[in-house]
């Protein structure tokens, strides 16, 4: 795969948290041990601990971020942060994201109501994010981490990296806290955990994949480097690990693989040129995959799917996935 491609998909729809990812330092939120790895481990517990209002938090990375009072204007420069505030009952006061666009989160009407900040994902204009007079921005570490000079001494900035679906409770929990909306955040938590709970119980046999891509070339997300990804060895056989940012599969082990199940994210860049599950139909190999000769090749919102990653995102990757997987 081109590497454009994906260093893209890495700002937009995976975190790297240094060479190991979430099997190293990731924080497992059940037990309050390091995680083994993304998407392995214990079942998941459905009982949520308090959340308490504070103005001050300190989260899971490390990184704290201190506030007067609670927030009440915040720009959202990374998905996750629309969705969590979509959780809370809130909502942004700019994005630069379209996930707020479907019908789980806003929907197009009230979506389209909310300031877009021009630049884009990876160059967001600071005047632009300023002008909105926030009291909170909240950006992608290892994308907006150089906007922190900019923005300080105007607003608070704070940078998050998502490796885990662990990591989006983590986060789910610190905003609720500092904006007071501890019912909500509680309310939000227990909802993904029971449901992720129940996938894991009726845990489905059938081998799944997720692949992405813009054109004939394509990736395998991996549990290892996205969030998604690392649900689905919980629900399903997933035999896919990270082999690093230049690497991936090609179509002749997918095929070796026998997938069941393959979810496809086309991810846009610029102005759209057709479905990559298309585009990979050109290759004879395609038609020999399993799941494209039974007509289990399901084409997923790469908004919610590659760059939500919070708990609401992922609820939707759970009732699509286990729907598509029974």
């Amino acid at each position: 795969m081109p590497r454009t491609a994906l260093r893209v998909r890495r700002w937009a729809a995976i975190a790297v948290l240094g060479g190991l990812l979430a099997g190293c330092g990731t924080e497992n939120a059940d037990t309050g041990e390091p995680a083994a790895a993304a998407g392995s481990g214990a079942r998941t517990s459905t009982e949520v601990r308090p959340i308490e209002a504070a103005n001050r938090i300190t989260d899971a990375k490390g990184v704290t971020v201190s506030l007067p009072k609670p927030p009440e204007k915040i720009v959202c420069l990374v998905a996750l942060c629309d969705d969590i505030l979509v959780e809370l009952g809130l909502t942004p006061t700019a994005t630069n994201s379209q996930v707020l666009a479907h019908p789980r989160f806003l929907g197009k009407e009230r979506a389209a109501k909310i300031p877009v900040v021009p630049g884009g994902f990876l160059s967001p204009e600071v005047e632009a994010i300023l002008s909105h007079q926030p009291d909170l921005v909240i950006g992608l570490e290892d994308t907006h981490g150089k906007l922190a000079p900019a923005l300080k001494g105007a607003t608070a900035f704070w940078p998050v990296q998502p490796g885990s679906w662990q990591d989006s409770v983590g986060y789910l929990r610190d905003l609720a806290a500092l904006t007071g909306r501890t019912e909500q955040g509680e309310r939000a938590e227990k909802t993904f955990r029971t449901r992720l709970a129940q996938a894991e119980k009726e845990k489905s046999g059938k081998t799944s994949l997720i692949v992405f891509g813009s054109d004939e070339n394509f990736g395998v997300a991996t549990p290892e480097t996205d969030v998604a990804a690392g649900l689905f060895p919980k629900i399903s056989h997933y035999p896919w690990k990270s082999r690093g940012v230049d690497g991936s599969y090609s179509l002749e082990e997918i095929l070796a693989r026998d997938v069941d199940v393959l979810f496809v994210e086309t991810l846009s860049f610029g102005a759209p040129d057709g479905r990559l599950s298309d585009k990979l139909a050109e290759n004879p190999l395609w038609s020999r995959i399993p799941a494209v000769k039974n007509g289990k090749v399901i084409e997923v919102d790469s908004e919610v799917w590659a760059k939500g990653r919070g708990t609401r995102s992922l609820g939707v990757v759970l009732d699509e996935a286990t729907a598509a997987l029974r």
